[in-house]
């Protein structure tokens, strides 16, 4: 889809490389409730392993495809079991899968069950990036990061999209999972992230500290 169209159904499945995992990352690439769930995953967590673990949660329901109506009717205690494996879907298994249902009950609410819904009709960028803020645990950074990754590498590309998503929209940046597309660019991004938390270590430390 040409950058600056009107974002619908995706025209082609993307070849996505986040999880580094072929399975996940095939499951990834055609489904996003998987990739959403994993943006909402990636939190305190590595982030191959949060997008990886949509695969997992996949093949443990007994399912090709996720399923927003499936998991928001799901009892909360089962899908806990579910999430805390072993291996364990997250570093916070309870509480994540008690955020994960909340996503799939607010995309059966207002998107009818389907997580392409969010963008499927979004007039432009600063929209989407409102509709995803609004998700539970989709918080205004998470939101940018997860509408880079979409104008990226999704072929979802509203105008403005790059624009709305800030800097995490800039192209050939190595920033976010946004960049991903191998074990090169997770190295790369990796270094960043550690950059980062290093100058703001350093800058709460002050000088001559």
């Amino acid at each position: 889809m040409a950058e600056g169209g009107r974002c619908g159904t995706i025209v082609r499945v993307p070849t996505l490389r986040i999880a580094q995992d072929a399975a996940a990352d095939e499951l990834l690439s055609r489904d996003p409730l998987a990739l959403l769930v994993g943006m909402l995953l990636d939190q305190q967590f590595p982030m191959e392993r949060a997008f990886g673990a949509p695969r997992l949660l996949a093949d443990r329901l007994g399912v090709q495809t996720l399923s927003a109506a499936q998991l928001s009717d799901m009892d909360p205690e089962e899908l806990v079991r579910v999430f805390q494996g072993p291996p364990a879907l997250h570093r916070y298994p309870g509480s994540m899968a008690g955020r994960a249902q909340e996503v799939c009950r607010a995309l059966v609410e207002h998107y009818d069950g389907r997580a392409e819904g969010l963008w499927a009709d979004a007039p432009d960028g600063a929209t989407l990036l409102k509709r995803l803020n609004g998700l539970p645990g989709f918080g205004a950074q998470k939101s940018k990061i997860f509408l880079a990754l979409l104008g990226k590498q999704y072929g979802v590309t509203p105008p403005g999209w790059r624009e709305a998503a800030g800097d995490y929209g800039t192209e050939g940046s190595r920033r976010s999972v946004a960049d991903i597309t191998g074990p090169g660019s997770l190295a790369e991004v990796r270094a960043f992230k550690q950059e980062q938390k290093q100058a703001a270590k350093a800058a709460k430390q002050g000088p001559g500290s």
